[in-house]
Parts: structure tokens; C-alpha cells; sequence
């Protein structure tokens, strides 16, 4: 085995009954080409990744990269094709949904001089295979939704299938937001304008192992990417999520204080009160949306809400005081509560990020 001239990275989870299928398949369409195969495994409790070390073991070719406390598709692969030697990368899916039998097309392409490669299902000669109506209708919407983003640049903006140059991922790496599972619209919305562009159709493949990763959280962080992207980074992702919880969370607290209000309490204490049950509401939602890459559970859960209360207290306060004056001001307590919650959303969202989900764990401590 010499020094390969592909690297192909698959990002994975719970693929295992795949796997020997997948890098059979592989090894059957490569012939005559070096290659290697990096997965980069979100730690899948069906043990995928010891799948991937027993093959392996038998051959060379194939390694396992196994994430512990990081998850996501397009960080996933990042991580992957930093981690890989060849001068060209292809990623495909492990679930044999992608036609591995393109890749020697692919290649070609790149060897011709193309930059980027694109496994498409919607070029001639491509088909999306037995997709149902609707899950039609809400490709073609996102296709069109990505043109706002990258024009014309590929008919298939939404593949997770294909082949660029090493050095184009290493050179524009820091442009990439690793949000979500749109690598290839994040990869070409990142790329300079000259960037040589190509395609070649495949046709999509029904799952026979395993279940699709396809839920409303993909889509809702296809449509964050592409805030992220036009805004130019100006709204991150994950505060748009943050967002829409505190939205929801809006709604919470209004409902509490209009509940509050029917027993007459002073309205400072209903404040106090729809102030606590929306910190507690937007937590829970957070920790299982928002941050659920970092998310916290059993006793960390229990601690990373009480920190959470603890610094968004500091927040709560000017809510509280601008909620005060409004409702002094205006006598409507509708609309001081939105002005008091208001104001301490962009706080909370500073602080949670920093004090509540980006702790670190502590190492464990090494005998001499």
C-alpha cells in the first residue's frame, strides 16, 4: 500500500450494519487507486466505531476517528479531511445511499482540473431514486432557498456527495460554520468565485441498514446556515435557535404573568415568578436543542441549571427594572413583560454560551 491519492471521509453514526458493506463496496469500485478511508464516528452507542477497528485490523486502509463529546455531521467532516493525507478528499455517506461507483469519475474530474466535484441527483443522468412526493418538494424548495446563497453554482447544492481538492477545505476552513449537515453549500458559499466547479450524476439509493438522520432539525439548521452564510456571520446559527426558543419562551412568561395576575399579586412578584418559569423553560429547551452538541445531563444538568439561573439573575435584573418602569409608564403589563424579557435575551445568550455549556470536564487526574 503506498501513499494514497484519495481520502475519503465518512462521517458516521450508528452505521455499524453498514460498515463491512460499505468498505467493500469501496475497495471494489477504487481498484488501481491508492485510497484511504478515514470515519469519523460520533461516539455511536451501536458501537460503530468497533466495527470500523475490527476492519481495520484486516485492512490498513480503513481507520476510525471516534468523537467523544462532539457531534454533528459537517464538523464531523472537517475533522476528517484534516485528519487525511491524500491531495484530494471525497466524502459519502456510509449508509451505501451514495454510488461509491462514481468516485473513479469523480477523481477523473479532479485530475482534469476541477476543484470541487459534485455527486448530483439532478443533473442528466442522475435520479433521487424511490423519493416520495414530499420529500421532493422540500429538495427542490431548499435547491432554490441555496441559489440565494451560491447562484448556480451546482444543480444539487444539498448532495453530501463529493470530491474537492485537499487544499481547498485546508485554505477556507476558518470561513466554515460546521453547523449542521450541509457541508457542500457551506464549502462552496466559502470558496472564491474561480472555484472549478463539475458534477456527475448518480442515482440515490434506498437505506437497507440502519435509519435516516433525516429530521426537522436538519432542516432547521439548513435554514440557520443560510442565515449565518448571508449575513456574512453577522447572525450565528445557534443563536437564531437561541432566539426562537426565547420566543417560545415569551410566550411562556406572558402566560404566567396574566395567570399570575388573576390571584393580584404586586406585579413585581409576578414578574419574579414568569421570570423564573421561562429561565427554567428556555434552559430545558436549550440543553436539548440549541446546545445539544454540549448537552447536559444527569447531575451536570441539575448544576448547569442552577448556573444557568444564577447568571441569567444578572440579566433577570434589568428585566425586572425595565419591566418596572414600562409597566409604570405604559400601565400595561403585556407589554412591560416583553420589554423587561427583552432586554435580557442577548445577556443570556452571551453568558449560557460561555458559563453554562462551554464548561469544560474535568480531566481525570493521572497516578504517577
Amino acid at each position: 500500500m503506498g501513499r494514497p491519492v484519495l481520502s475519503v471521509i465518512s462521517p458516521s453514526y450508528n452505521e455499524r450494519d453498514n460498515m463491512r458493506a460499505f468498505t467493500d463496496a469501496l475497495a471494489s469500485a477504487l481498484k488501481g487507486i491508492e485510497w484511504e478511508l478515514i470515519v469519523v464516528d460520533d461516539d455511536s452507542p451501536d458501537g460503530t466505531y468497533e466495527e470500523v477497528l475490527k476492519i481495520g485490523a484486516i485492512n490498513p486502509r480503513v481507520r476510525c476517528i471516534r468523537r467523544v463529546g462532539r457531534k454533528g455531521l459537517s464538523s464531523a467532516v472537517v475533522e476528517g479531511i484534516l485528519a487525511s493525507s491524500a491531495p484530494v478528499v471525497a466524502v459519502i455517506d456510509a449508509d451505501m445511499q451514495h454510488d461509491e461507483t462514481v468516485l473513479p469519475q469523480m477523481l477523473a474530474k479532479i485530475d482534469g482540473g476541477a476543484d470541487l466535484v459534485v455527486g448530483t441527483r439532478y443533473a442528466a443522468g442522475g435520479s433521487t431514486g424511490t423519493w416520495g412526493e414530499g420529500r421532493l418538494r422540500m429538495s427542490e424548495l431548499a435547491t432554490k432557498m441555496s441559489q440565494l446563497l451560491i447562484g448556480n453554482a451546482t444543480s444539487d447544492p444539498m448532495s453530501g456527495f463529493f470530491m474537492a481538492r485537499r487544499d481547498l477545505v485546508n485554505n477556507h476552513v476558518y470561513d466554515l460554520s460546521q453547523q449542521g449537515y450541509k457541508i457542500l453549500l457551506d464549502l462552496i458559499a466559502s470558496a472564491p468565485p474561480a472555484t472549478r466547479i463539475e458534477e456527475v450524476p448518480y442515482t440515490f439509493r434506498e437505506r437497507t441498514e440502519g435509519e435516516s438522520k433525516l429530521t426537522l432539525m436538519v432542516l432547521a439548521e439548513f435554514l440557520f446556515l443560510l442565515i449565518e452564510k448571508l449575513t456574512k456571520g453577522l447572525i450565528p446559527p445557534r443563536f437564531v435557535l437561541f432566539a426562537i426558543v426565547g420566543f417560545l419562551g415569551l410566550a411562556v412568561h406572558l402566560s404566567v404573568l396574566n395567570l399570575m395576575g388573576t390571584f393580584q399579586p404586586t406585579f413585581i412578584i409576578a414578574q419574579t415568578v414568569a421570570t423564573f418559569v421561562a429561565m427554567v423553560f428556555n434552559f430545558v429547551l436549550n440543553n436539548q436543542f440549541t446546545f445539544r452538541d454540549k448537552r447536559l445531563t444527569g447531575m451536570r444538568m441539575i448544576v448547569g441549571l442552577v448556573v444557568f439561573i444564577l447568571v441569567c439573575s444578572v440579566g433577570a435584573i434589568a428585566n425586572l427594572s425595565v419591566a418596572n418602569f414600562a409597566q409604570q409608564e405604559f400601565g400595561n403589563w403585556n407589554v412591560a413583560g416583553v420589554l423587561g424579557a427583552l432586554m435580557g435575551s442577548v445577556f443570556n445568550f452571551g453568558v449560557s454560551s460561555t458559563l453554562v455549556w462551554n464548561r469544560r470536564k474535568k480531566k481525570p487526574r493521572v497516578s504517577a
